[in-house]
């Protein structure tokens, strides 16, 4: 179950994996404080924040037993435990799983890092690293072909993996991603935002 308590998340603003943890926080209306960690000032790397999470990432959350969790996806699928977020059936849970693992091994690595390089880093689209562009634009293309007669990417319903994968498509233009010849992923992207982004 999420937690009942009061909790902290620590994360940058811009940064889209701490996005999905406040997405998901205000979409179930959880009790939580935003505590922002400004990671090109270093925030996330000073002593006091290493004592709490020697991970050194953001986002992460500390609960009001002082236990601590990072990594977004481990984040937002503690949060939505027992919400409709995620559904009860298992197979359907893994199906959730299948994506959320997908988006950190075959489309964060190369969306949000291009994203990274331009928003981040302040660089020209053209200096972007042609391998990490190509291997976006194939994570793109997928999207595009399973959203293909469906509205969400696991199940009938909108769930975690909606909003983990959302976090860095609804945003993909600023990596320097053209989206308009994947229409599914674009009427996909509104519907995200209605069900989330208005929460």
């Amino acid at each position: 179950m999420p937690p009942s308590s009061p909790f902290n998340i620590y994360g940058d603003p811009a940064s889209g994996n701490c996005q999905k943890v406040r997405l998901v926080a205000e979409h179930l209306k959880l009790d939580y404080t935003w505590i922002d960690i400004d990671i090109m000032a270093g925030e996330s790397r000073t002593d006091a924040y290493l004592a709490k999470f020697p991970q050194v990432q953001v986002p992460a959350i500390e609960l009001a037993d002082d236990r601590t969790l990072a990594q977004s996806n481990a984040i937002i699928r503690f949060l939505a435990e027992g919400s409709t977020l995620l559904p009860d059936d298992p197979f359907l849970q893994a199906k959730v799983d299948e994506w959320l693992f997908w988006e950190k091994y075959s489309h964060e690595p190369y969306i949000a890092v291009c994203r990274f390089h331009m928003v981040y880093l302040g660089k020209p689209k053209e200096t972007r690293e042609a391998w990490r562009v190509e291997r976006g634009e194939k994570a793109l293309d997928h999207m595009n072909a399973h959203l293909a007669g469906q509205d969400w990417l696991a199940g009938a319903a909108a769930t975690i993996a909606d909003v983990s994968l959302f976090a860095y498509t609804g945003v993909a233009y600023e990596g320097g991603f053209d989206l308009s010849t994947r229409p599914n992923v674009e009427s996909w992207i509104i519907r995200c935002r209605e069900v989330f982004a208005s929460a």
